[in-house]
């Protein structure tokens, strides 16, 4: 039963991130919602919120390493960007001739 309430809250997650732009809403916060649902769902129905709560824990930190290279990528990305470094690769790799 838990399993099936927890899919269909990821179905329904899913279908408004699939849906985002005629339904108007952010496909970040939806997926934040349906993720927070999910868990909590786990967490209330489970009869060792220990072990769910130690499951979360592994989980988060897995989701955190990835957004901190994603944050020290985009920044180091920006900063590239922002001193024109994008347009001195575009100009050695565009040619000039047709040949």
């Amino acid at each position: 039963m838990i399993t099936f309430i927890i899919s269909a809250v990821f179905i329904l997650g899913y279908i408004s991130i699939a849906f985002e732009h005629p339904l108007k809403l952010n496909k970040a916060a939806s997926a934040l919602i349906t993720g927070v649902l999910c868990w909590t769902i786990l967490i209330l129905q489970s009869t060792s919120p220990d072990l769910v709560n130690k499951q979360l824990l592994h989980h988060l930190g897995d989701i955190a390493s990835i957004l901190f290279f994603l944050l020290g990528a985009m920044t180091i990305v920006e900063l590239i960007d922002s001193h024109n470094g994008f347009e001195v690769i575009v100009r050695r790799i565009s040619t000039t001739s047709k040949q």
